[in-house]
């Protein structure tokens, strides 16, 4: 249960139009794995024109320029570690003040000996993703046998080597039925924070099979019964926080059946851990709304499932683009969202996935077709 002196929905402590909370730099397209639902076109190569060390020194100083709370960069990919200025690049990052987080691919160039370099140049988490519960499925999505046993053999050496470890979970019809047993994994490697990422139909992964809306809103309430025993996060799935306002008010709807499949598979679990943690409130964060990604050649988006370019760091500041780009300030504006989204007595907390409403319907502020809230019954997809 959420403690009564914890908000149900944690909010930033500082305007979202003035800076980002969190900033995804992609340092490179570059990237050995071939993973079934990336957002990219992932290349074997550096891109020729990817942001040089140089600018990538400007664009570290331009988001510290924000001041304090200085927003947390995230260094992504394609791979970063295929970069080899990456300790370079973290080292000056945390000079500046700003937290430095990892999220690489699981390759040989991943060695406890590289962690062990970033983590004295100053970088305090590592995100890892685990995609199914067993080698089969993990393995398929990432394209290359063998990343299973690698990324839990990675995630172990994450934790020696002093990081928090963060894992990512991408989910789909094709793997939504093993989330209990990766939530188990999890549990076992000792990780921070568990990220589920709800598919948004881009880049390869729109030859994959998204959860409907009605499945959707099971798996959110199942991850809402879970978070007292690992911190969870909904990626590209803002209304987890119209669902945990729900809760805490004890207005839940009636669910179905996939939710009680995987709340059938964890009770097990649950009963077999006597600790029992505070569920970690969700942030009040949306695309562009404190959210913001920059590609490999500097072009500047709400988000890395929005493919909505805003500007590019080399032409002009970061903090001009976030602060100005008429894309971003719309996204701040949930009165200016069309159908049930602009209407949803939800607009200001949740909002909405735009990546999801722009992939789907063509319109960023355009109704997010993945929430069942106020959805007249004509239109309801049964799930």
């Amino acid at each position: 249960m959420t403690r009564p002196d914890r908000p149900v929905v944690r909010q930033l402590r500082h305007d979202a139009g003035d800076r980002p909370f969190i900033t995804i730099w992609e340092v490179t397209r570059a990237c050995a794995l071939v993973c079934q639902h990336c957002r990219a076109d992932a290349q074997t190569r550096a891109h020729p024109r990817q942001l040089t060390t140089a600018q990538g020194r400007s664009l570290l100083d331009d988001i510290a320029g924000f001041g304090a709370p200085y927003p947390i960069v995230v260094l992504t990919g394609g791979d970063p570690f295929e970069r080899p200025d990456l300790p370079e690049l973290v080292r000056y990052g945390t000079s500046l003040g700003l937290h430095v987080a990892l999220s690489p691919s699981v390759t040989p160039r991943l060695t406890p000996a590289v962690l062990t370099e970033l983590r004295e140049a100053g970088a305090t988490a590592v995100s890892l993703s685990l995609d199914g519960a067993t080698a089969g499925t993990h393995d398929d999505f990432r394209g290359v046998p063998g990343v299973f046993d690698d990324t839990l053999r990675a995630a172990r050496w994450v934790k020696d080597a002093g990081f928090r470890l963060q894992v990512n979970t991408t989910v789909t019809r094709s793997n939504v039925h093993g989330l209990p047993e990766v939530l188990r994994t999890v549990l076992d490697l000792g990780a921070s924070l568990w990220s589920i990422f709800f598919l948004v139909p881009t880049g390869r992964g729109a030859a994959l099979q998204a959860l409907s809306a009605p499945e959707v809103e099971d798996v959110l309430h199942w991850m809402h019964d879970v978070s007292d025993l690992v911190a969870v996060k909904a990626t590209e799935a803002p209304h987890y926080r119209r669902v945990a306002i729900q809760r805490a008010r004890g207005d839940v709807a009636e669910l179905g059946t996939l939710h009680q499949m995987l709340t059938a598979a964890t009770v097990d679990l649950a009963q077999g851990r006597q600790r029992r943690r505070a569920p970690r409130p969700p942030i009040d964060v949306n695309s562009g709304r404190g959210f913001a990604f920059i590609d490999h050649l500097g072009d500047v988006y709400p988000s890395g499932f929005l493919p909505q370019r805003c500007g590019n760091v080399v032409e002009q500041g970061f903090r001009e683009i976030y602060r100005a780009s008429p894309l971003l300030r719309a996204l701040r504006d949930p009165a200016g969202f069309t159908g049930r989204c602009g209407t949803c007595e939800f607009a200001q907390v949740c909002g909405g996935s735009r990546s999801h409403a722009f992939a789907v319907t063509g319109d960023v502020l355009g109704d997010d077709p993945t929430c069942v809230h106020a959805r007249d019954a004509s239109t309801a997809v049964s799930g």
